[in-house]
């Protein structure tokens, strides 16, 4: 057998839901009661997904009528939906459903029975550090309280990686793991593709390029950064398999994905944030690329969450970059001088620990009032320049004419950052003027001294 063939037979073993189950089974993860068995129909759903895939939001069993439901305790069949938990006695397991319901596609997760609690919770987190709320978090806290210079850069490698990754998923099409034997304790993006997994893509890209962008930058062992990339990248690739979302070798492609893409496009970065920040017309390139990048992305395939998810991403890296023009133009936010390099992290003070804590609540109540306005405006606004019907929100959001702009425009206002940045500034003149006022009060105390001086002179004078 010629090494070509031994590949390929490795990918199919690694492709099978089979290994998927035994995964989860092995962190504590089983169907419910009356579920159809493991096995049923699990090698013709991987010959479909290579050969005949699906179409999104087909599942595989779903023409299955399941046995009926068996109430617990408390009256909810087979325990509680879409993330409570109940625990029918304290000697059995307790049962959880979906993390999260899908409310484009109306999916609800089904219920499983957890005996490993501690595993679930882990690898839930591993699971929100490639989610939506994450990201709002992290990367304006990066430029808001820790290094701009850094949040920018992270910014551009996370649209690259992420554009790629989504676009791939539509090009090569690969259906979810088979459900079952598989139990899928997500089904937030159930109707997207499953190769490559855009999460462990996301998870290895993050921490390999904050290591990167900090290291030299500020002062901290290298150990520290090498021991935080394998950490978090193995529990966000490991979450998508005992979430049930990925196959293993959809997160090993993943994984080798984004080594090909950092290996490639890292050199450019620091090209690309000088451009956003400098060039006169940035502003105008920026929104214009992003977009058309955006348009060519929701012509691969039909209608799946993944376009809407694109949209956001393009959105959010045009909305930064343009932000990161103004402000440099501004004087806002500047980069430290070289000379001051390498950084030295602040005593964290009841002061600076306030301060960063009132930044980020400013700015996401800011962040939370722009989307929900701008919800309100560019919905109904695209469905009347589109003549759609925007009587159900969810069939119009299915048109690109309305999905694309609304997540663009939505995700790319910078106001929210423009305003910290204002009261940033703020802050420092504020800063600026105690510290006057400081050195006047310390001026007044030496005059103060040297009177004293000059009276006690005048009496021993006398």
């Amino acid at each position: 057998m010629s090494l070509g063939q031994r590949l390929a037979l490795l990918a199919v073993r690694l492709q099978e839901p089979q290994r998927v189950a035994s995964f989860q089974r092995l962190c504590g993860v089983e169907a419910p009661l009356g579920s159809p068995a493991e096995g049923e129909d699990a090698e013709s759903e991987v010959r479909g997904a290579a050969g005949n895939p699906r179409r999104r939001g087909q599942q595989p069993g779903a023409e299955r009528s399941p046995g009926p439901a068996k109430p617990d305790c408390c009256g909810a069949p087979n325990g509680v939906r879409n993330g409570l938990a109940a625990e029918p006695g304290p000697a059995g397991p307790r049962r959880a459903g979906s993390l999260r319901r899908n409310s484009l596609t109306g999916e609800e997760g089904e219920l499983v029975r957890v005996s490993n609690w501690p595993l679930y919770y882990l690898f839930s987190l591993g699971t929100e550090l490639g989610n939506e709320l994450f990201y709002i978090f992290f990367f304006p806290f990066w430029i808001w309280n820790l290094d701009p210079f850094v949040g920018r850069r992270l910014v551009i490698i996370w649209v690259l990686v992420m554009y790629l990754g989504q676009c791939t998923k539509d090009i090569i099409r690969w259906p979810r793991p088979a459900s079952p034997p598989v139990v899928k304790l997500e089904i937030f993006y159930n109707s997207e593709y499953s190769m490559p997994s855009t999460h462990a893509m996301s998870g290895t890209a993050i921490p390999i390029a904050m290591v990167l962008l900090t290291y030299g930058r500020w002062q901290y062992p290298l150990l520290y950064g090498l021991i935080l990339i394998p950490c978090w990248s193995s529990l966000v690739c490991l979450s998508r398999i005992y979430m049930g979302m990925h196959s293993i070798l959809d997160v090993i492609a993943g994984f080798l994905y984004t080594l090909l893409i950092l290996a490639i496009f890292y050199p450019l970065v620091d090209l690309i944030d000088n451009f956003n920040q400098t060039y006169k017309y940035a502003p105008i390139i920026i929104i214009g690329l992003h977009l058309a990048l955006g348009i060519f992305s929701f012509t691969l395939d039909t209608w799946s969450t993944s376009r809407g998810d694109t949209a956001e991403i393009l959105g959010s890296g045009a909305g930064i970059a343009c932000g990161s023009h103004a402000t440099y133009n501004l004087g806002l936010l500047l980069d430290p001088p070289l000379h001051t390099l390498p950084l030295a992290s602040p005593p964290l003070t009841v002061t600076l620990f306030g301060k960063a804590i009132l930044r980020v609540i400013i700015g996401m109540i800011t962040v939370l009032i722009v989307r929900v306005i701008m919800k309100k405006i560019t919905i109904p606004l695209a469905c009347k320049l589109s003549s759609i019907p925007c009587d159900d929100l969810r069939q119009a959001r299915q048109h690109m004419e309305v999905e694309l702009p609304y997540r663009y425009i939505t995700y790319g206002m910078k106001e929210e950052e423009e305003e910290e940045e204002e009261e940033e500034e703020e802050e420092e003149e504020e800063e600026e003027e105690e510290e006057e006022e400081e050195e006047e009060e310390e001026e007044e105390e030496e005059e103060e001294e040297e009177e004293e001086e000059i009276s006690f002179n005048i009496q021993i004078v006398k």
